[in-house]
């Protein structure tokens, strides 16, 4: 079976609400490990959008299948060390 193209590609994903989760998506559904990186004082604004279905907006749940998800502090000098680790290896 042949591999997908971008399997061993890392990608960080900091975009929020609809398009830069759409192109994570589209980047995880090529084999890419996407790693959402959300604000961890309310994440991502398409956490909100309706449906909400079993307490999860469908929008959310879609856009964001098949991604690793970490939540840090960007303005925070812990967070900015964290993302440049995982920058590091993308």
């Amino acid at each position: 079976m042949q591999q997908p193209p971008l399997a061993g590609t890392r990608v960080l994903e900091v975009g929020n609400y609809m398009a830069g989760p759409f192109c994570g998506m589209q980047l995880a559904d090529l084999g890419a490990d996407v790693i959402k990186v959300e604000d961890p004082r309310g994440g991502d604004l398409s956490r909100r959008l309706e449906p909400i279905v079993d307490g999860e907006s469908g929008n959310f749940v879609r856009l964001n299948r098949g991604k690793r998800s970490i939540a840090l502090d960007l303005k925070s000098p812990e967070g900015t060390e964290a993302f440049r680790r995982l920058a590091s290896h993308a």
